[in-house]
């Protein structure tokens, strides 16, 4: 039986990609900010219609490296629904996670309940695009101008997402972008800051290596968070790709909606009016109604070879590390602890064929 996953890297084709290899073989230029690494922050920046952007080798350190670019300290608020990359970056920083509950349609970081999370030691706002839905940017903007906060958007879901036929990666200080293998748009591993100032940029790049501001002038304790020459190529080809496999996923939401809108107990997300998708996940939601519970229907999606994921379970506040932080209670997060419980993220990506979705879909 043939396995199913819950998505396919996007991966460009063998011989376009040796022949750009051959061109690092001859140049001996493999990494520091090479010519691929260059065109592909220029490209990048073209495709998502932003003005600066910084890659990095993975989505994390795009992360790290925004909170320190903004000098952030303290406490900042952010969601528990979410990869723990997002709160992890905080605690590497030696900053205190503040958990909000999320909006039980939008699974976002409810705004409603933002200002009375705010402490004197609240410096900014962490929110993240979930699944590549926008955030309420402008209502978390005005608490943020309020009280005089930065907000960082992680973005690692929301490559090519608008809406107005305005990037979301523009609101906010910085957005931060994840090109992981499991992305819709993938360089093997890699990241992005997307930033709006050429200062910041130039900040960021020097904090990405090592605080380099020349051969011999060191102006801030950074680390390294370069991107390679291969990778930077091969992201270069997937550009020319990514937007058929996007295609690709909307037809199979799409079906996946259409089929599964009858279902007593199963719910999902469906497309938000004015805002161009990117299709990194299709979530479903187990009720009570459901004919078995979730880990139930995930075990046995497993047994036919089927393998969806349960982002995001569990929560973030819920692992050790951060479950003794009074902002982790259950009570204080009822809705992200009632969505962690019940979500199953089906496959969807380039390669899924009718057949596939026939067989999920039956077994559903």
């Amino acid at each position: 039986m043939k396995q199913i996953t819950v998505t396919s890297p996007l991966l460009p084709p063998l011989e376009e990609f040796n022949s750009y290899l051959q061109v690092i073989w001859n140049n001996k230029w493999i990494t520091n900010n090479g010519s691929f690494h260059q065109e592909l922050e220029s490209r990048l920046c073209e495709y998502l219609g932003v003005k600066y952007l910084s890659l990095f080798t993975n989505g994390t350190l795009p992360l790290i490296t925004a909170l320190q670019a903004l000098r952030i300290t303290g406490e900042v608020i952010t969601t528990p629904y979410s990869f723990v990359a997002t709160t992890h970056s905080l605690w590497w920083n030696g900053i205190k996670p503040i958990f909000v509950d999320i909006d039980p349609l939008s699974l976002n970081l409810n705004p409603e309940l933002i200002e009375r999370a705010i402490t004197p030691q609240t410096t900014a706002i962490m929110p993240v695009h979930v699944y590549g839905n926008p955030c309420d940017t402008d209502r978390i903007q005005a608490i943020a101008d309020k009280y005089g906060l930065k907000v960082i958007y992680d973005a690692a879901h929301a490559f090519g997402v608008k809406r107005n036929g305005v990037s979301i990666l523009n609101y906010g200080d910085i957005s931060t972008l994840s090109f992981h293998a499991t992305k819709t748009y993938n360089t093997i591993e890699g990241g992005a800051l997307i930033c709006h100032d050429e200062n910041t940029k130039k900040r960021i790049d020097y904090l990405k290596n090592f605080g380099f501001a020349g051969e011999i002038e060191v102006v801030a304790p950074g680390i390294n968070g370069k991107m390679d020459e291969i990778r930077a190529a091969y992201g270069l080809l997937n550009l020319k790709y990514v937007d058929s496999a996007i295609a690709k996923r909307r037809e199979v939401a799409t079906e996946y909606r259409e089929r599964l809108k009858d279902i007593k107990g199963i719910t999902f997300l469906n497309d938000i009016s004015g805002v161009h998708h990117n299709y990194s996940y299709f979530p479903v939601f187990i009720g009570d109604d459901y004919s078995c519970s979730r880990d139930e229907l995930y075990e046995r999606l497993k047994e036919h070879n089927i393998y969806g994921r349960r982002y995001f379970y569990p929560l973030i506040s819920n692992f050790s590390t951060y479950r003794g932080l009074n902002s982790a209670s259950q009570d204080n997060l009822p809705v992200a602890n009632r969505m962690a419980d019940s979500v199953i993220c089906l496959p969807i990506h380039h390669e899924i064929t009718k057949e596939d979705l026939d067989r999920i879909i039956s077994l559903l």
